[in-house]
C-alpha cells in the first residue's frame, strides 16, 4: 500500500513542480510584453557610451545607443556619387541596404537616395568622406538610449533559459505519461518565448552596432529651358505661357480681393455723397433761378 501511494505521489509532485516553474516563467513572459519600439536614431555617430557610477566605487556601465541620420548632399553626378558612396561604406565595414536612382531629365539633374548601414564606431569618419562627394545642404543625426531595454531583455531571456532548465531535469524524472506531457507542453511554450525574445536581442544588437543613414544626394546642375525647335513647339510653349499668366493673375486677384471689397464700398458711400451733395446744389441754383428779379 505504501508502494502504492509513493508511485500516485511521485507523478503528483513532478505536476505541481512544472506547473510552478510554468507560472514563474509566464511571469518573466508577462513582464517582457514585447521589445520596446526603437526610437528616431542618433545625434552623433558613437560606439555605445560609458558612464561612471555617481561615487566613483561601481565600475563604468556600457551604455546602449541605437545612431541614426538623414542628409542631403548636392553633387554633380548623382549615379556617380552613389557609386563612390557605396565605396566609402562598404571600405569602412558596412552596406548599402536600399538604393534608388531617379534619371536626369529636361528639367531636372537627376538623384539618388541610399539607405547605409556603418559600423557605429565608423560613423563620422564615413560622413566626413560623403561630406566630399559634393556639398552638404542638410544634415541631421540622432542618438537613443535603448541601455535599460536591453539590459531587460537579456534578464528576461535569462529567466527563460534558467526555467527550461529545471523543466528538461523535471522530464528527465518523470515517468507518468500526464507528467511527461505536461512537462512537453510547458518546455514548447518557454522555448517559443525565448527564441522569440532572442529574435528581439539580435534585432537590437544588430542596430546599436550598425548605425543607419539615409543620403540623398542630388544634382545641383541647373539646366537651360529647351527653345522651341519647330511651330508646334513654339504654340506650346505661348499656350504654356498664357496659362502661366493666368494662373499669376488669378493669384493676385486672390490676393487683392479681400482689399478691393471694403475699398468698393468706401468708394460707393464716397459717391453716393458728392452725388448728394451735386444734387442739393443744382436744386439751390434751380431755385434761385426761378425767383422774380426784385
Amino acid at each position: 500500500m505504501a508502494i502504492t501511494s509513493r508511485t500516485v505521489l511521485v507523478p503528483a509532485l513532478l505536476l505541481t513542480a512544472a506547473l510552478g516553474l510554468t507560472g514563474c516563467a509566464a511571469g518573466v513572459n508577462d513582464a517582457a510584453g514585447g521589445a520596446p519600439g526603437i526610437s528616431s536614431l542618433p545625434e552623433s555617430a558613437v560606439t555605445p557610451m560609458s558612464g561612471a557610477a555617481a561615487d566613483g566605487s561601481k565600475s563604468a556601465v556600457d551604455r546602449s545607443i541605437i545612431v541614426t541620420g538623414w542628409a542631403t548632399i548636392l553633387v554633380d553626378d548623382p549615379a556617380a556619387a552613389a557609386q563612390s558612396a557605396t565605396g566609402i561604406v562598404e571600405q569602412a565595414g558596412g552596406r548599402v541596404d536600399a538604393r534608388s536612382l531617379q534619371a536626369p531629365t529636361d528639367y531636372s539633374g537627376g538623384s539618388a537616395t541610399l539607405t547605409l548601414r556603418v559600423p557605429a564606431d565608423a560613423l563620422d569618419g564615413v560622413l566626413d568622406q560623403l561630406a566630399e562627394l559634393g556639398r552638404v545642404q542638410s544634415l541631421s543625426t540622432n542618438a537613443s538610449d535603448v541601455t535599460v531595454e536591453v539590459q531587460d531583455l537579456a534578464a528576461r531571456i535569462g529567466a527563460l533559459r534558467t526555467s527550461i532548465e529545471r523543466l528538461e531535469a523535471l522530464q528527465a524524472q518523470a515517468g507518468d505519461v500526464d507528467a511527461l506531457i505536461a512537462l512537453e507542453t510547458a518546455i514548447s511554450d518557454r522555448q517559443a518565448q525565448l527564441e522569440s525574445l532572442e529574435a528581439q536581442q539580435r534585432y537590437y544588437d544588430d542596430q546599436i552596432s550598425m548605425s543607419t543613414m539615409t543620403i540623398e544626394l542630388v544634382s545641383q546642375a541647373v539646366l537651360a529651358e529647351p527653345e522651341p525647335g519647330s511651330f508646334w513647339d513654339g504654340v506650346q510653349a505661348g499656350w504654356h505661357a498664357l496659362l502661366g499668366f493666368l494662373a499669376g493673375s488669378a493669384v493676385a486677384l486672390g490676393v487683392l480681393l479681400p482689399w478691393l471689397i471694403p475699398l468698393a464700398v468706401i468708394a460707393a458711400v464716397v459717391w453716393i455723397i458728392v452725388a448728394a451733395a451735386g444734387s442739393r446744389r443744382r436744386k439751390r441754383a434751380a431755385a434761385a433761378a426761378a425767383r422774380p428779379p426784385a
